[in-house]
């Protein structure tokens, strides 16, 4: 049985200007002690996937049409919200991708991290103080007493990030889901955090979801890749397959898009047009008018297309050149 699982998974918002398909079709497992890597451009449908069956967007609008979510084999869609709760920031965690908006700016930054601990794992609150801790100073912040209480805005951006971080890992989560979380970082912490990311995952058996545009990363982290656009899985595989053996002609753009140091280059090639319209798509591959390789049969969405093993392509086209 999988740890966590997604069957057909579609959410949608129902807004004035008519049907958003946010998420439109997404399958995958989630091993223990495995690392999935979600890949793609903005508005993909990355971090909704995630956010909507946790029930962390407001619905209505959002509206789940149909699928399942299964956390070691109970339907989280079907789970009174009761349950969830207990589940989401405990088993479940989440490093979101603003930590500014995400962080309390009314509450010192002891108490948030505190609080899960009080909530989920019933710490007393010097158990929690002395948790929270030593939170903050397994992610790098340093003076962290003193940080404990300060408030969000007397952070950069990248001390919120690590703020986040450490306040996901502080319940020691069965499944992390991180949401960008090393964006707003330099290079040399976020090879920090990643580092510490791979340690706990080690010592612990934890699960990550990694959602990033960062092909870097995934490539050294993930032992999936699931490659998205527009609410829908384009292509899967391990990091070899996707990088090297890229099946999909949208893969393959975002791989020729990605600066590289290995191989001289000059003006980097961009995807050209924009991502289409998630409240007008049509039956088709959404990828059909960016796409050099699009012919008539692409008006039905394809089949998926098995290659090696784990290796999933959702195109008509077998080769590119």
């Amino acid at each position: 049985m999988s740890l966590l699982e997604l069957k057909n998974y579609q959410a949608h918002f129902y807004t004035r200007r008519g049907i958003v398909k946010a998420v439109n079709g997404i399958s995958f497992s989630l091993e223990k002690g495995q690392t999935l890597g979600i890949v793609g451009e903005s508005g993909s449908g990355k971090s909704v996937t995630q956010l909507s069956y946790l029930r962390l967007l407001p619905s209505p609008p959002l509206k789940i049409i149909g699928g399942q979510v299964l956390y070691q084999g109970k339907d989280l869609l079907s789970m009174p919200n009761s349950d969830l709760r207990r589940l989401r920031g405990n088993k479940i965690s989440m490093i979101f991708q603003e930590p500014m908006t995400s962080l309390n700016p009314y509450m010192r930054i002891g108490a948030q991290i505190v609080e899960p601990l009080t909530e989920h794992l019933g710490y007393d609150k010097k158990r929690a103080q002395k948790a929270a801790l030593h939170a903050l100073e397994r992610v790098g912040i340093p003076s962290a007493e003193m940080a404990l209480k300060s408030y969000p805005h007397e952070f950069s951006g990248g001390m919120r990030q690590r703020v986040m971080i450490a306040m996901a890992l502080t319940t020691s989560p069965e499944v992390l889901i991180a949401d960008e979380p090393t964006t707003a970082l330099d290079v040399t912490v976020q090879a920090q955090i990643l580092e510490l990311l791979k340690s706990i995952q080690k010592d612990t058996g934890m699960a990550i979801v990694l959602i990033t545009h960062d092909l870097g990363v995934v490539a050294g982290l993930a032992d999936k890749i699931l490659v998205m656009y527009a609410g829908r899985v384009m292509e899967e595989g391990n990091a070899d397959q996707v990088f090297y053996t890229s099946k999909h002609p949208y893969t393959h753009a975002l791989l020729k898009s990605t600066p590289r140091i290995d191989v001289p280059q000059g003006v980097l090639p961009t995807i050209s047009g924009t991502p289409p319209d998630l409240s007008r798509l049509s039956d088709g591959c959404p990828f059909y008018e960016r796409c050099t390789f699009h012919s008539e049969e692409c008006a039905v969405f394809p089949p998926v297309k098995k290659f090696e093993v784990g290796h999933d392509s959702y195109c008509y086209r077998e080769e590119l050149s």
